[in-house]
């Protein structure tokens, strides 16, 4: 009798419109400055997110403190575990970031009030259509003309025309910066060096004016985070840190204020092997075809040569398609991963291929990326640990 194996089907590549896409219009991280703008009296936002009004409003952003993590560490963060059943308007659920969940397209979209799509930093680093060089969109290199490459007002901007006492209170170092031009101005830009200062600065500005909106922000818990990990001491002493200042400015609002605590993003660590973390620059199918490297390594921009872009995705679908969702450029504009809509002029910013892992892999380049492929921490994709981030309330 002739036993015949059992013939096992193929593994199937994970589907582009599986992925959890980004609640644009009802939930993201885009449609928050709107909301609390529409809350102080101004109209013509297009958002369906709802939020209680408030006077004076302030919004205190936390680089790369997710949702997912937040809840995982009550014990570093005790105030603000205190208020997860606040979180978005009190229903206890988080918000989203928007694709890519890093932190150049996170805060485009939360000064701008719009999705990457329309305010177009779709990515850590994309390519530039009219140089064909890769842009990195956080250290604005190569230089492009930054309201050419995102045209949009800001909602500071709006707020500041209508009458609203409207300040950022941040790090000096980011006063200047393109980025914060683009996305973050509007009123007044204060400066300061300290943690502490910055939340009694906040607190001052919220009750300088009867309609007040006011922005600060802490990034080192991004930086201990993709340095060390986030199962560090360094990066738990951060979130104990940062639990005290948000403590600190809360304890400090004006009557009739409303504080909302956000990220831009959450993290995970990725091991130090070959299985997660595939070197694109030793992978020579994954090469292939390829002309440039964008994005980072859970949310990759793959640019091919001319005729190449079906060649390159159905390579990287054979290759990573069971870790990671592969899209092609259309694919991943037509299921919504960038908004509801892409402007032309971002359309070619977008890889021909994009890639999002879904599983605890990424994909580096030790030549081209050599700081970035020794990170420990890693974002970029739509994963919960990723994509979600908290907004919390208080309110007096």
């Amino acid at each position: 009798m002739v036993h015949i194996a059992p013939a096992w089907p193929e593994p199937e590549p994970l589907d582009p419109l599986g992925a959890p896409v980004p609640r644009y219009g009802t939930g993201s991280l885009a449609d928050l400055l709107p909301t609390i703008a529409t809350g102080l009296g101004m109209t013509g936002f297009a958002t369906s997110m709802e939020l209680a009004p408030a006077d004076r409003a302030c919004v205190f952003l936390i680089d790369g403190l997710g949702w997912e993590l937040l809840r995982a560490h009550p014990e570093e963060a005790p105030f603000l575990t205190s208020l997860l059943d606040t979180s978005f308007n009190g229903s206890g659920r988080p918000l989203t970031a928007g694709f890519p969940s890093t932190t150049a397209t996170s805060l485009a979209s939360v000064g701008t009030g719009l999705p990457p799509g329309a305010h177009g930093l779709p990515g850590y680093t994309c390519e530039d259509p009219a140089t064909g060089a890769l842009m990195n969109q956080l250290r604005w290199y190569p230089w492009t003309e930054p309201h050419v490459w995102q045209p949009y007002p800001t909602v500071f901007q709006r707020a500041d025309a209508a009458g609203i006492h409207t300040c950022q209170v941040s790090a000096p170092d980011f006063q200047h910066t393109p980025l914060t031009r683009i996305a973050l101005s509007g009123g007044t830009f204060h400066g300061r060096l300290s943690g502490e200062e910055r939340m009694d600065l906040a607190a001052e500005q919220l009750a300088a004016g009867d309609r007040s909106l006011v922005y600060t922000y802490y990034s080192e818990v991004d930086g201990k985070g993709h340095r060390y990990g986030v199962d560090s001491d360094a990066w738990r002493g951060q979130v104990m840190y940062v639990d005290r200042l948000a403590q600190r400015l809360a304890e400090q609002l004006p009557p009739r204020s409303a504080l909302y605590i956000t990220a831009d993003h959450g993290m995970i660590d990725i091991p130090f092997d070959p299985e997660s973390r595939i070197d694109f620059d030793e992978d020579w199918e994954l090469r292939a075809g390829v002309r440039l490297l964008g994005g980072e390594g859970r949310a990759r921009h793959v640019y091919a040569h001319p005729g190449a872009a079906a060649d390159v995705l159905a390579v990287w679908r054979e290759v990573v398609g069971e870790q990671m969702w592969v899209a092609s450029r259309e694919e991943a504009i037509a299921a919504g991963w960038f908004g509801p809509s892409v402007d032309d002029r971002v359309r070619a910013r977008i890889g021909d291929v994009v890639a999002a892992a879904h599983d605890d892999m990424v994909i580096i380049a030790t030549e081209r990326e050599p700081r970035e492929s020794e990170m420990v921490g890693m974002h970029g994709s739509m994963t919960p640990v990723e994509q979600l981030v908290p907004l919390l309330e208080v309110r007096t």
